[in-house]
């Protein structure tokens, strides 16, 4: 059987995998320190539960949704969107409407519209550390992924001139992932502006803002975005959100697309010849959530990784190693930068220039401490830790992890 060359291009996802490593060690009974998740392991708001229970009664929650979702949701999702982020788009650009998809998750939204946009050979900018998905995702609609690097000396900001230098003939989309996975910040309201400023200047560039993490910010200031310094780019923008994070609800696999008319009607088109609507039941729960009950929902949760994040910071700072440490704000993760610690040397000899894969592959088998190695989010020498963790676990996960950078 000969696979096409478009699926042999993509590389297998990282943090699945080693998810799933350590998964099968703690089921054989492994002591297992599980710091690669990116879901909040906190139960959905009873309200929520509840909705989806008695919804469980009618039969249209058992049948096929509307390919794009049912409008009443569709509606809330565009209402949530414009109270939250204080615009109307009603109000965006004349002549232009807006409309949402419900799709199955956050990454088949994206997917979605990538599908609809990239051509063979279009470039798409992501901004580094970006989500692993999103060059596998470009290159298997035949685009190419341009990346803007950062580092965690500049908080992992990427530079707006570097930026502009990289916009070429060829640049097709840009990809805002604010706040960050993997680095656990948002960018400033002072980066949106310049952000904005340049896409103005660039009247045919498509911007993907994925907001999947926007309301879990866990520091001053929230996360703002360049569209509300400029309305007018919303007519060529396109934003992603979901349940997956916010409601900690991964399994239920509901996302949304928010963007103009003339792009959700051919994702509609897509969307119904591949995967058809999402999820039924968990839509019309969704048509009678008030989604104005999330903020008070995430309150513990923010202040549950907030004080994560300090263990780590205190931690860092007591053992000398307080120059890798930045402060993370937004989503629930950490990117720990490994050049800068003293367990470096012992990984220095190797082909390549990254140690990401062979430090975190030590830390789990001999440790039993999981991270992801940066390299997938295209950081070399550094991992991802999630803040997630139940805080007497995760006092005990850093201990050994300070050990180990000590060694």
């Amino acid at each position: 059987m000969e696979l096409s060359s478009r699926v042999q291009r993509i590389s297998e996802s990282i943090t699945l995998k080693l998810n799933a490593q350590a998964s099968q060690m703690a089921a054989e009974g492994k002591k297992i320190y599980n710091l690669t998740a990116g879901q909040l392991p906190f139960r959905p708001m009873n309200s929520f539960v509840d909705l989806i229970r008695s919804e469980s009664d009618f039969i249209k929650s058992f049948q096929y949704s509307p390919v794009a979702g049912f409008p009443e949701l569709r509606k809330k999702v565009i209402d949530n969107f414009c109270e939250t982020r204080g615009v109307s788009l009603n109000d965006a650009v004349e002549g232009v409407e807006f409309d949402a998809v419900i799709s199955n998750g956050g990454k088949h939204a994206i997917t979605n519209i990538l599908g609809c946009l990239v051509d063979q050979d279009d470039e798409v900018i992501i901004f580094g550390p970006y989500w692993v998905s999103y060059p596998e995702m470009i290159k298997f609609c035949g685009g190419t992924p341009v990346v803007v690097n950062s580092t965690p000396f500049n908080v992992f900001t990427p530079s707006l001139d570097e930026l502009e230098r990289k916009i070429t003939d060829r640049t097709k989309i840009v990809i805002i992932n604010s706040p960050n996975n993997p680095s656990g910040t948002h960018y400033s309201d002072d980066w949106m502006k310049g952000f904005a400023a340049i896409m103005k200047k660039y009247p045919k560039l498509v911007i993907i803002s994925d907001e999947i993490y926007y309301q879990l910010y866990f520091y001053d200031p929230k996360p703002t975005y360049f569209y509300q310094h400029a309305p007018e780019l919303l007519e060529r923008t396109v934003v992603v959100d979901g349940i997956s994070k916010t409601l900690a609800s991964t399994g239920l696999r509901i996302g949304f697309t928010i963007a103009p008319k003339k792009l959700t009607a051919v994702i509609n088109k897509l969307q119904g010849q591949t995967t058809s609507g999402a999820n039924s039941l968990v839509q019309r729960a969704l048509c009678q959530f008030d989604f104005r009950q999330t903020p008070t929902y995430l309150e513990p949760i923010k202040k549950h990784l907030r004080g994560n994040a300090e263990v780590l910071g205190a931690a860092l700072s007591e053992n000398q190693m307080g120059h890798i440490w930045y402060q993370p704000v937004s989503a629930f993760y950490y990117l720990l930068d490994f050049s800068q610690t003293p367990v470096m040397k012992r990984f220095k000899n190797g082909p390549g220039s990254d140690r990401s894969v062979a430090i975190c592959e030590e830390l789990l088998s001999e440790h039993g401490l999981a991270l992801v190695p940066g390299i997938a989010f295209g950081q070399e020498n550094t991992a991802r830790m999630s803040l997630v963790l139940e805080k007497g676990p995760f006092s005990e996960a850093v201990e050994l992890l300070i050990k180990f950078l000590l060694d």
